[in-house]
């Protein structure tokens, strides 16, 4: 399973990305210098705030892309609306 994500930075930016494993990439990107984002290295601590299942890479990499070409607003929404519909499950 592959998951397309973003992270809310420090600096208040988000970053979009593609991995198999949520945990271990949140780790990476606050931790290490050599697998982290150059864009998120600098503007640490980062946060999960959205994440979204797709069935391999290639699909992943499409709703990828199709995410960044998002307007801000878009993209602040979308998380609005994955944290309130992950506070229903709780």
């Amino acid at each position: 399973m592959w998951y397309v994500y973003f992270l809310r930075c420090a600096d208040n930016s988000l970053y979009a990305g593609i991995t198999t494993s949520l945990e271990r990439r949140l780790y990476e990107h606050n931790e290490c210098n050599k697998k982290a984002a150059k864009y998120t290295r600098v503007r640490r601590p980062v946060t999960l705030v959205y994440a979204e299942p797709q069935l391999n890479r290639q699909e992943a990499s499409r709703r990828e892309y199709q995410l960044k070409q998002l307007s801000k607003q878009n993209k602040e929404q979308l998380v609005s609306q994955y944290f309130h519909s992950s506070d229903s499950h709780k």
